[in-house]
């Protein structure tokens, strides 16, 4: 079978090619791996906030995410790939919120003494 252009001629090397705007309800993207649960494990390296600061510093772009001219050069991000990044980052940020909130409340104590 073939590949298949809407509002294009040029399918390049995908199956699919659409040139313009799409409207779905729902897509469903298979096969992402590995899901970032791993990042709840107690053997997961959480970076530490100066870590982070210092990577943004350096690269202008959080660690572990494709640089605006990454993506550029690629031609563009699997939506797949980027949850899978954007939720490890949404997990890693709720680990350091768990952990600054347990640090607040300790000052808390501290305080109320």
């Amino acid at each position: 079978m073939g590949n298949v252009g809407i509002g294009t001629q040029t399918t390049g090397s995908f199956k699919l090619a659409v040139e313009g705007t799409i409207g779905a309800r729902e897509i469903k993207v298979t096969s992402v791996n590995p899901w970032p649960d791993y990042v709840f494990q107690t053997s997961y390296a959480l970076p530490t906030f100066t870590d982070i600061e210092n990577y943004i510093q350096a690269h202008q772009h959080l660690p572990g995410m494709p640089s605006a001219a990454e993506i550029n050069e690629s031609g563009g991000v699997e939506l797949g790939e980027m949850n899978r990044k954007l939720l490890e980052k949404v997990e890693e940020l709720t680990l350091h919120l768990i952990q600054v909130n347990k640090r607040v409340e300790e000052l808390e104590k501290q305080i109320k003494q």
